[in-house]
């Protein structure tokens, strides 16, 4: 098929390499001319593992193209994706100005039947507003059809979970052009849903919130367990194994951050106050979430006080591993109130350190690896549970601390190695290892 995807970011980007894997002649469009002309040299504006070889070998292949003229890849496809950024407004509500000015753009070049997909995570009800902007930019009154797809990937893992999706979601007005999605995705021999448009922009946002309060959930057990001398960790084990439940995103830690949790649950929110349902039970769960850095930094500053001109060396900042994205990453309000408490911060990120630069006050000093990072520190806050940290010489970054003394942000070590290694060792929701 000839399928036009607007909007390079993860989700654009990703999905336009997978489909021109798949054989699809894909173009990709974006308005930013300097990302357009990076990605036409191979250059990739994200980190994202196995991305630059699938857009290299289909580039290579001329399956895959890239362009900002939208007003030419319309014309030319039979599919047309829309996959650009909403993010959130100031009270929660979604910014669809992208999205509006997208499908603008298609109104003026269409000139034959084609399918428009919604692929950005939008709230309920943005299929209609999608065709009304449609039908009143349309320069020539052919037909369409508006169909929502939503996206479940996860940075770090994108391209598997786009191959390897759970399900995928199929939103369409009728069985006929339900047909062209099944089609595209026939390849992926993965598990199909159709629904309506408007339930499956629901499933999207129910299954983020869903996350999103498992993991609120177990940091809120965290907390109960640091003041009854409980382990998290077992009882998240003992959670997980319940099949109603489950083990994912039981992990307790200084809570969600990235591109879609924490937007996803305030746009939920307040969709469903403009409809008029107080979702008191999201609130909590963002509410939660947003105390855990403030939570992390109390607990640090209580063992280190006073923090002033203490040396913290902090280890991760993307907002996840396998990822630069620095968006609402936890890192940047624990090193803002490091800072503001008067500690010196030495950063290390494996990937992260450029996109972090823009985002972190000037006073952060980087370094080249955790144990630079850690040199002289009077202790070290692992925030970003990189592989990388999980498998550090642990003998080795004691000996170049000034204080043996690490606050784990992600329960990666084990509090009984930490005691035998002579560190003392504070993590989540577990009772601290401290000095003899």
């Amino acid at each position: 098929m000839n399928i036009c995807v607007a909007g390079t970011g993860y989700v654009g980007l990703v999905t336009g390499a997978v489909f021109a894997d798949l054989g699809n002649d894909v173009i990709c469009v974006d308005k930013d001319d300097e990302k357009i002309a990076a990605l036409s040299a191979g250059r990739m504006p994200i980190y994202e593992p196995g991305l630059e070889e699938m857009v290299a070998r289909n580039a290579a292949d001329r399956r895959l193209a890239f362009t900002t003229d939208l007003g030419a890849a319309v014309p030319r496809s039979e599919i047309v994706f829309i996959a650009v950024g909403t993010p959130s407004k100031r009270d929660g509500e979604t910014d669809l100005g992208a999205v509006e000015a997208v499908a603008k753009g298609i109104g003026q070049a269409m000139e034959r039947y084609t399918v428009i997909v919604n692929k950005s995570t939008v709230p309920v009800g943005t299929g209609e507003f999608v065709r009304d902007v449609i039908t009143r930019h349309q320069s020539k009154r052919v037909p369409f059809d508006v169909v929502s797809n939503p996206e479940f990937l996860r940075e770090g893992s994108a391209i598997e979970d786009t191959l390897r999706p759970d399900r995928i979601v199929i939103g369409a007005p009728n069985q006929l052009v339900a047909m062209t999605l099944l089609e595209l995705y026939a390849p992926l021999e993965r598990p199909m849903i159709i629904t309506d448009v408007p339930s499956a922009e629901m499933i999207k946002y129910a299954s983020n919130a869903f996350l999103a309060s498992k993991i609120s959930f177990i940091n809120a057990i965290a907390n109960v367990c640091d003041l009854a001398g409980a382990d998290v960790t077992q009882v998240m084990k003992g959670v997980g194994l319940d099949a109603r439940i489950g083990p994912a995103f039981l992990q307790a830690g200084l809570g969600f951050g990235g591109s879609c949790f924490p937007k996803d649950a305030e746009s939920l929110v307040h969709t469903a106050a403009r409809l008029g349902y107080d979702f008191r039970l999201l609130r909590a769960v963002v509410e939660v979430n947003r105390e855990r850095p403030l939570h992390f930094v109390e607990n640090i500053a209580k063992v280190l006080a006073p923090l002033d001109d203490k040396v913290v060396g902090v280890l991760g900042l993307a907002f996840k591993p396998n990822t630069d994205d620095m968006r609402e990453a936890r890192s940047v309000e624990v090193i803002a109130q490091l800072l503001g408490a008067g500690a010196t911060v030495r950063a290390y990120d494996p990937v992260a350190i450029d996109n972090a630069r823009a985002v972190l006050p000037t006073a952060v000093q980087y370094a080249a690896s955790a144990y630079e990072a850690a040199h002289g520190a009077d202790a070290v806050a692992l925030v970003t549970e990189w592989n990388e940290f999980k498998f550090l010489n642990l003998e080795r970054l004691r000996s170049v601390m000034r204080r043996p003394l690490v606050f784990d942000g992600r329960n990666v070590w084990e509090p009984e190695r930490m005691r035998r290694l002579g560190f003392e060792y504070h993590s989540i929701g577990r009772k601290p290892v401290l000095p003899a």
